[in-house]
């Protein structure tokens, strides 16, 4: 519930603000839900910077654009967002972990559809259409199942 408030929040009013939500909501996260708080942090910390990585290249690369056009990396929204993101891996998503096929299934449906949904609210722009979802798509494709596998292969313990 922590994640889906936090991504309406930077959606809809993705800016500073929205950001240090996010992180106030994954603080709260590794408060009250976490049963290995650093060992998650440093899961967190780590995939939120791979995931932004992947989204500053889709920014360089035009696959996608904030609203002003005048993004030169990851706008820290989305940071926030990858974030809260990661909390969702070791505990409400960790069920993907027992199907090591899934992720590459759904990931490239999903992920595409988040980014979608964030464009038709207006917080991201999708110029090239279908091109755009299917860069986006191939992201995910590979993004999210390296970050199935390391919070498997490397933080084993943080899944509840």
């Amino acid at each position: 519930m922590l994640f889906q408030l936090g991504w309406f929040l930077c959606v809809l009013f993705p800016g500073l603000l929205s950001a240090t939500a996010a992180f106030g909501l994954v603080g709260i996260h590794l408060a009250l839900v976490s049963q290995h708080r650093s060992r998650e942090l440093q899961f967190i910390l780590l995939g939120t910077v791979l995931g932004s990585l992947l989204d500053g290249l889709w920014f360089q690369l035009g696959v996608m654009t904030d609203s002003s056009g005048t993004v030169f990396w990851t706008p820290v929204w989305l940071v926030g967002m990858w974030a809260l993101f990661l909390t969702t891996l070791a505990h409400s998503l960790s069920w993907m972990g027992s199907r090591p096929w899934l992720p590459f299934v759904l990931a490239p449906i999903a992920g595409p559809f988040a980014y979608w949904s964030a464009s038709e609210l207006g917080a991201v722009v999708l110029p090239a259409g279908w091109s755009s979802l299917l860069a986006l798509a191939l992201g995910w494709l590979v993004i999210f199942p390296l970050l199935m596998y390391i919070r498997k292969r490397f933080y084993p313990e943080i899944t509840s």
